[in-house]
C-alpha cells in the first residue's frame, strides 16, 4: 500500500517542535497592519539586493519513514551567492530597536536552517550560509547575523527535528487505524425513539454529502446522541475527521461528554477533549498569563510538548479534572496545554467562541489559510444568532479612551497625544447624538485607532517588561478588536453612536446579520448540523445562520403522548407594558397559586424581567403562601455553586416547590429535571426583549429589507425563550406535566403560528376555570 504523506510548513514544524521559553500574554500577536508593513519591507529589502539574489523561492523536501512520509515545504525569503558560498536570507520585521538584538530568535534561525538543508541537499553543497536579517518596521534600520553550517551538521540537526515530529505522526496513524476499526460495527446504543432514526439518517446523509442541515427536534428526542452517533460513524468511514461539538452553556457540554462515554462503553475508541474557559482552569487566584506572576507560565513552552504527548498517548478522555491533573504534574498552563491537545484528538467539546469568535477562535484549526475535514455539531443553535452578533460586533468607548490616556500620560507621550485626538473625535460625535444615531461609517476614527494600536505595539516592544494596568490593557484589546471587525463591515452591519443607558458614549460596529461571518468559519470544515428544540420559524434561523441556498432542513415530531401534558392559555391576563399594575400582578400570582394547589410537586415560573418577578413574588408570598409550598428565586448575580444549589432543591423536595426564574436565563434551557422533579412550567408573558437602541435598529434594518421588522427584533426571539422554558417539563415518555401560558397575546395568530405542531391540543382558560381544567387533567393522567 502507498504510504500516507503528511505535509507541513517549515514555520509550523519548527514552531511546534522547537518552541521554548515563557508563556506571556503581555505580548500580543502581530496584527494585520504590521504584517502588511512586514511584507512591504520584505519586498523593499529584496529589491535592494544584488542581481543574483533570488527572492521568495519555493522549497520542499520529502522524507520517508517505514509507516509514512513527511513533506516539509516553505518559501525562503532569499537565496544568493557570495564568494562561492550560497546563503539563505531570512527576513524578519519587528518593532523595537534592532541594535539591542544580541542573537537571532531560535525559531527564526531554525526556519532558515531548514531552508538551508533543503537547498544544500538539492544542490549537493558541502556547506551553506544562514543570514538572519532583522529590520525595524518603522525606521527600516537593519541588523544581520551570519553563520555557516556544514551539510553534516545540518543533516544531523534536521533529522532529529523530523524524528521528533515523526513520533507524533506515527502514534496518530496507529491510533486512527485502531479508532476506525472500533467504529465499523458500532450500533446505536439505545432502542430508537420515534423521530431518532429519521434524525440519525439525516445527519449522516448531510455529512456524507458535505452539506449543512437545520433540525427542529423537540426536547426529549435525544438530539445529542442522534447527532454524535452518525458523526462518529461518518468519521470511521473517512467522511470527516475532527468533530466539534459546540454549545452555548456549560451544562450542555456535560450532556455531550455523557453521550461520548456511552458510545465508548459500547466499544468505540475515541479521544475527546472538553475545552474549559481559561479562568475556570487557571491555578492562580488572578488569571494573569505572564512569567512574573505565574510559575506555570514560566518555562511553559519548555515542558508543554512532553505534557501533551504523555496525556494524549496514555488516555482517551480529557475532561477538566484530567487536564488539571496533568498540568499540575508537568507544571504547565492547563488552558494552553488543553488547546495544544485539541489538535491531536478526535472530538472537541467547546463553546461556540472557540470556532467562530475572531478574537479567541482556535487559530490552530481556524486561522487564515487553515481548514480541515471538520464536522460541526451545533447544539441549541438558536443561541448562535445573538452570540454571533456579539462576536462580530465591536465598540470604542469614549470614557475608556480618556482613562487609558490618563494612565499612559507619563509612560508614552506619543500615545497620550493620539488618545487625546481620539477623545476629541468621539466628543464631536457625541455632541451630535441625543440617544443614538446611525452613521454612514466610522469616518477618520478608524485611522486614528490604527495609529493608536501601532503606538501601543511600539511601546510594548520597547518596554518588554512593562506592566499595563488592567483598564489600559482592556482598552488596547478593544482597539484591536474594533480594527479587526472594521475590516468585516458590509451590508450586514449598522454603524451607530449612542449615549448609553450606563452613561457612557460609544461608537459601535453592530453586526445585524452574522450569517456571512459565521459562514467563513463553517467553510473551513466539511459539514455543519444546526439543531435545537426551538428553530421556528426555520426560515428565520436559516437567514441568520447560513448564506447557503442548498441547506437541508427537517422537522422531527415529538415522540411523547399529548395525553401526558396539559397546555393552557390564559385569556384574561396580559403582560403588556400598558397593562402592568398591581391588579395584573395579583392575577398572575393567583394563577400560580391555583396551579400549584391542584397537585403537589415542583414548578418553575418564568418572568420577562427581575422587576416583574419580584413584584409577583411579593404578592404571592403575602396573599397566597401556604405552609406546604416553598418558594425560591433566581437572582441576577448567581455564582456557579449557587446555581447548583438552586437545582438541587428539585431533587429532594417533599412538598411543593415554586421556583421563580427569568425567561431566557440560566434555568430556562439546557437543564434536565425529569419525572417528578418538575411537573409544571408557567410562562409569564411572550418573552419579548426589552425596548432598546439595538432592538430598534434591528427592527428598522429588517423592515427596510422587506421583512416584518417586529418579528425579527422582538417576536421571534421572545417566542424562542417561551418554547425553551416550556421544554423543561416533558423530558421522557414517563413525564407528566402542565404548561401554562399567561398572556392573552398567545391566542393571536402572529404568536400561535410559532407554536410546534404538537401543541395543537392547547386549550384556553380563565382564572375562574383553570383549577377545574387542571384537576381534570391530573385525574386522567394518573
Amino acid at each position: 500500500m502507498e504510504k500516507p504523506v503528511t505535509r507541513i510548513s517549515v514555520r509550523n514544524l519548527v514552531e511546534f517542535i522547537l518552541r521554548s521559553g515563557d508563556l506571556d500574554s503581555r505580548r500580543g500577536t502581530m496584527d494585520k497592519e504590521a504584517m502588511l508593513k512586514g511584507s512591504r519591507l520584505h519586498r523593499k529589502l529584496q529589491k535592494q539586493m544584488d542581481g543574483d539574489y533570488r527572492a521568495e523561492v519555493a522549497l520542499k523536501r520529502e522524507s520517508s519513514y517505514e509507516d509514512l512520509s513527511i513533506q516539509v515545504e516553505g518559501r525562503a525569503d532569499g537565496i544568493f551567492t557570495e564568494e562561492e558560498t550560497t546563503w539563505i536570507d531570512e527576513i524578519k520585521g519587528i518593532y523595537g530597536n534592532v541594535e539591542k538584538l544580541e542573537q537571532p530568535v531560535a525559531v527564526h534561525k531554525a526556519q532558515a536552517m531548514c531552508y538551508g538543508y533543503i537547498v544544500a541537499m538539492e544542490e549537493n553543497l558541502s556547506s551553506i550560509g544562514i543570514q538572519m536579517t532583522y529590520a525595524n518596521l518603522d525606521t527600516e534600520e537593519i541588523k544581520r547575523f551570519r553563520e555557516v553550517f556544514s551539510i553534516e551538521d545540518l543533516s544531523d540537526w534536521y533529522q532529529k527535528l523530523l524524528d521528533e515530529y515523526h513520533k507524533w505522526l506515527s502514534y496518530s496513524l496507529k491510533w486512527k487505524k485502531e479508532r476506525n476499526e472500533s467504529l465499523q460495527n458500532l450500533e446505536f446504543p439505545f432502542p430508537y425513539r420515534e423521530g431518532q432514526r429519521k434524525m440519525v439518517g439525516s445527519v449522516y446523509h448531510s455529512i456524507s454529502a458535505g452539506r449543512q442541515i437545520f433540525i427542529q427536534a423537540p426536547t426529549g428526542v435525544g438530539k445529542t446522541m442522534s447527532t454524535i452517533f452518525p458523526a462518529v460513524r461518518a468519521v470511521g468511514e473517512g467522511k470527516g475527521e475532527t468533530i466539534f461539538y459546540l454549545t452555548a452553556k456549560t451544562i450542555t457540554r456535560t450532556v455531550a461528554e455523557e453521550a461520548f462515554a456511552v458510545l465508548q462503553e459500547k466499544g468505540m475508541k475515541y479521544k475527546v477533549v472538553t475545552i474549559t474557559a481559561k479562568d475556570k482552569l487557571c491555578f492562580m487566584e488572578e488569571t494573569k498569563c505572564d512569567p512574573a506572576h505565574c510559575p506555570y507560565a514560566k518555562g511553559h513552552f519548555d515542558r508543554v510538548n512532553d505534557a501533551v504527548y504523555e496525556l494524549w498517548t496514555s488516555s482517551h478522555v480529557y475532561d477538566r479534572q484530567t487536564i488539571l491533573g496533568q498540568a499540575e504534574k508537568r507544571q504547565v498552563c492547563p488552558f494552553e496545554m488543553c488547546l495544544d491537545l485539541a489538535l491531536w484528538v478526535d472530538a472537541v467539546i467547546c463553546d461556540y467562541n472557540y470556532v467562530f469568535d475572531p478574537t479567541v477562535h482556535l487559530k490552530r484549526f481556524f486561522g487564515e489559510g487553515v481548514g480541515g475535514d471538520y464536522i460541526f455539531l451545533i447544539d441549541e443553535a438558536h443561541n448562535l444568532v445573538e452570540r454571533g452578533r456579539e462576536m462580530y460586533s465591536a465598540a470604542i468607548c469614549k470614557e475608556d479612551a480618556v482613562l487609558a490616556r490618563q494612565k499612559m500620560k507619563d509612560k508614552a507621550p506619543k500615545l497620550y497625544r493620539s488618545l487625546g485626538k481620539l477623545n476629541h473625535q468621539l466628543k464631536e460625535l457625541q455632541e451630535e447624538c441625543e440617544t443614538y444615531r446611525i452613521l454612514p461609517g466610522t469616518g477618520t476614527i478608524t485611522m486614528m485607532a490604527l495609529k493608536i494600536q501601532g503606538e501601543f505595539d511600539m511601546f510594548l516592544e520597547e518596554h518588554k517588561d512593562a506592566e499595563l494596568e488592567d483598564e489600559v490593557r482592556q482598552f488596547y484589546f478593544d482597539v484591536r478588536n474594533f480594527l479587526n471587525i472594521a475590516e468585516l463591515v458590509d451590508e450586514n452591519y449598522v454603524v451607530y453612536a449612542e449615549n448609553g443607558a450606563d452613561g457612557r458614549f460609544r461608537l459601535k460596529l453592530f453586526c445585524v446579520n452574522p450569517a456571512a461571518n459565521l459562514g467563513e468559519y463553517l467553510k473551513k470544515g466539511r459539514s455543519a448540523v444546526f439543531f435545537s428544540a426551538t428553530l421556528l420559524p426555520m426560515s428565520y434561523y436559516r437567514k441568520l445562520l447560513s448564506c447557503r441556498a442548498d441547506d437541508y432542513g427537517i422537522y422531527v415530531e415529538s415522540p411523547f403522548s399529548q395525553e401526558k401534558r396539559c397546555i393552557l392559555n390564559a385569556c384574561d391576563v396580559s403582560t403588556l407594558y400598558t397593562r402592568r399594575s398591581y391588579e395584573e400582578y395579583r392575577r398572575i400570582a393567583e394563577y400560580i397559586a391555583k396551579t400549584v394547589w391542584q397537585k403537589k410537586g415542583n414548578y418553575m415560573v418564568f418572568f420577562p424581567s427581575y422587576k416583574m418577578l419580584e413584584e409577583v413574588y411579593r404578592i404571592f408570598d403575602e396573599e397566597f403562601s401556604v405552609n406546604w409550598v416553598r418558594c425560591i428565586c433566581q437572582n441576577s448575580s448567581m455564582k456557579e455553586s449557587e446555581r447548583e444549589e438552586f437545582l438541587e432543591e428539585f431533587e429532594h423536595n417533599q412538598d411543593s416547590l415554586v421556583a421563580f426564574c427569568i425567561m431566557g436565563g440560566i434555568f430556562s434551557e439546557g437543564i434536565d429535571l425529569m419525572g417528578e422533579k418538575l411537573i409544571g412550567a408557567i410562562m409569564v408573558g411572550t418573552g419579548l426583549p426589552q425596548l432598546g437602541n439595538e432592538r430598534e435598529i434591528l427592527r428598522s434594518f429588517y423592515s427596510e429589507k422587506g421583512e416584518n421588522g417586529f418579528d425579527y427584533a422582538y417576536r421571534y426571539p421572545g417566542m424562542n425563550k417561551v418554547l425553551q422554558a416550556a421544554g423543561r417539563v416533558i423530558r421522557t415518555r414517563e413525564d407528566k406535566g402542565v404548561i401554562l401560558l399567561l398572556d392573552e397575546r398567545f391566542r393571536q395568530r402572529e404568536y400561535s403560528s410559532l407554536f410546534p405542531v404538537e401543541w395543537n391540543d392547547r386549550k384556553t382558560c380563565t382564572l375562574s376555570n383553570v383549577e377545574e381544567q387542571l384537576k381534570r387533567f391530573w385525574e386522567m393522567a394518573k
